[in-house]
Formats: C-alpha cells, structure tokens, sequence
C-alpha cells in the first residue's frame, strides 16, 4: 500500500526529512532453499526463500572477498546501482483436504511494476538534523526471529489483511504479528522494518542484530539513537504483497485458524523475517541519503540515481543453484521443501 502519501499526517510529523524516502519495487530474482548469511554454503538451506536484488546471490558471500556490485551484472530492482540483495521466506498454503502446498505468489503493490519480489524502502526516521550514515561494504543484517512461536508483538514484524480492514501506517494497530485468521479478499501484506541505528563498528555480529538496534524498541524510528548505537543508519523496510484472495472458501478462516504457512513450517506468523546483504554501488545510497532532505529523491524518482524500467528489472533472473521443486507456477507439492513440520496457532 503507498502508504507513503496517505500517511504524510501525523506519522510522518516525527521528523520532516521523514517525508522524503526512498520506495521501489524490486521483481523477484529466484526462489530457493539458499541463505548466505545464516546457513552460509549449506545446500540446500533449511528452507525456501524468495530473493530479489544483484545476480551475484550466492550460497556464500563472505563479507571480506565477496563484493555484490562488482560481481552483479544485473538488478532487479528500480535502482540500476542497487546490486544489494534482500531476502524473506516464502507463503505457502496447504490444502485443508489433503495438505499438499501451493506457493502463493506474490503481487505488485500500489503503484508499482514488478514480478514478484518486494517493495524496498530506505527511511530517515532516525535521521539527526537530516543526517545518515549509508551502510558500508560488508554490511548485513536479519530481522525478526524464525524461531518464535508465540505472540511477543514488537511492531516490526506484522501482516495486514488488505480488503477486511486495512491500517495506516505499517504495524499499526490494524495489523497483526499473527497471519490474519478471516480471509482477505485483496491478498495480505507482510511487512518486516529493520534498525535505525548502528554501534558504527562492525558490519556484523554473530547473530547478525547485536550490531544494529531499534530507536524505540521495534518499529519506525525517532531521531533518539541509543548511545550503544549511535549512527543513524537508513531504516530498511520490505512490503510483501501476497495474493492470498484467490483462496476463498470462508470455512478455512476463522476461530484462530487459516491455511497459509510460511516456507520454515509456521503456520502463526510470528517467525515472519528478512534478511539484508548491502550491495549498493560506490557512494550511490549515501549520495541518495545526503539528497533526502532537499526532496531530490522520494520514492522512485530520485534525480541522484540511476534508474531502470520495470522491463528491464523484470529480466534480470539466476537459476537455482539448489535445483529442486519448490512449487512453481501453481504446482502443487507434497510437502515443503525440506519437509519442515507444520505448526499452527493452537
């Protein structure tokens, strides 16, 4: 939802350079049980991810020797020097008849073209007197916990039931941490937003979160960095758009149940998360960070950046390099990839 322009109100009033942002699309660049920065070289990973960004994803990218922009020939997303790669797990619904899966894809959300993939946005919420720090090389960082199992709401990870009550701004009070139990006719929207503050020391930590923090505890950003991690950084959010309104029997919703579950066997919601690998070229997103303030860059159309057509992010694909069925193109599987148990809200 663009909710960048509905929420301009209160909102965005916590800082005035907060009405300028980056947000583009960015298509999906493969779906595969890979992840470089929790199970590096493992093959396959635990569990399937839908992954967009540089061509140059790969099963290791250690932080040292492996470099995104110079090694990617390709982006998915809308920015040409956005080599970075950004990662969440897949939906999938089981079928209350006889439990096989189906992938649910994915849709462009308002405004935007894109095939599959994500909507991307690089916020100054935590931004001091207009000022960021853009990430360096190197950088990494995971967000929410695909080990939880229970309900601790922190508003950083959410989902929102698009056509049966829609929200305002991101994690509000409309949205839950839980996936939504009454169908959903216009599809749910997942939202995971990252820290906004940096210790300014390492580019990573072993649990790939130490290193970075939350101004407030989770959620949008105040301009209040904690004194451990001083640096405004861009705050990182992904949206999304899953087309789950295509699964319309009402007897499957309700009374604390319904039938999607994510990729790693959760069937909550609450072990939602996203991964984030930096891999923007040279000085480019410091140079769109320097120009927020001045409204040369908001959304998709920033005059600092390069910038490419839908069409053209929309080729840029890489074949699995952990080649297996992980339900594509409405297939249906029966079980999911790596045979992850199925947990559901009691």
């Amino acid at each position: 939802m663009f909710w960048n322009t509905i929420a301009a109100g209160a909102l965005l009033a916590q800082s005035a350079s907060a009405q300028n942002m980056l947000r583009f699309a960015c298509s999906q660049l493969t779906v595969e049980r890979a992840d470089p920065l929790v199970s590096p070289g493992q093959a396959p990973a635990p569990h399937t991810h839908q992954i967009i960004g540089g061509n140059s994803f790969n099963l290791t990218m250690e932080p040292a020797k492996y470099d995104p922009p110079s090694l990617s020939t390709c982006t998915t997303c809308t920015y040409s020097e956005d080599f970075s790669n950004y990662w969440t797990a897949s939906l999938y619904f089981q079928s209350p008849d006889n439990k096989t899966f189906q992938r649910v894809p994915q849709f462009a959300n308002v405004g935007l073209q894109q095939d599959g993939g994500m909507t991307v946005y690089y916020m100054p919420y935590s931004a001091v007197n207009g000022k960021m720090t853009a990430f360096k090389p190197g950088f990494r960082m995971l967000a929410g916990d695909p080990m939880m199992k229970k309900n601790t709401y922190k508003p950083s990870i959410c989902h929102r039931c698009l056509g049966n009550g829609e929200g305002f701004a991101p994690c509000d009070s409309k949205d839950t941490s839980e996936l939504p139990t009454k169908y959903c006719p216009k599809g749910i929207r997942a939202t995971v937003i990252f820290p906004s503050c940096w210790d300014g020391v390492n580019l990573d930590s072993p649990d790939h979160k130490s290193h970075v923090a939350y101004s407030n505890g989770g959620g949008l950003g105040t301009p209040k960095c904690p004194s451990t991690h001083p640096v405004s950084i861009p705050q990182v959010m992904y949206e999304v758009m899953w087309d789950t309104g295509r699964y319309k029997n009402t007897a499957w919703y309700g009374n604390g149940k319904q039938p999607f579950v994510y990729s790693f066997g959760d069937g909550t919601g609450y072990g939602q998360h996203g991964d984030y690998l930096f891999g923007w070229k040279g000085d480019a997103l410091q140079k769109a960070m320097d120009a927020l303030p001045s409204g040369k860059c908001a959304n998709a159309n920033c005059s600092v950046l390069k910038i490419q057509s839908a069409q053209q992010s929309m080729t840029c694909k890489k074949a699995q390099q952990v080649k297996e069925d992980v339900g594509k193109d409405g297939s249906w599987i029966k079980e999911l990839p790596g045979g992850a148990p199925v947990t559901y809200a009691n």
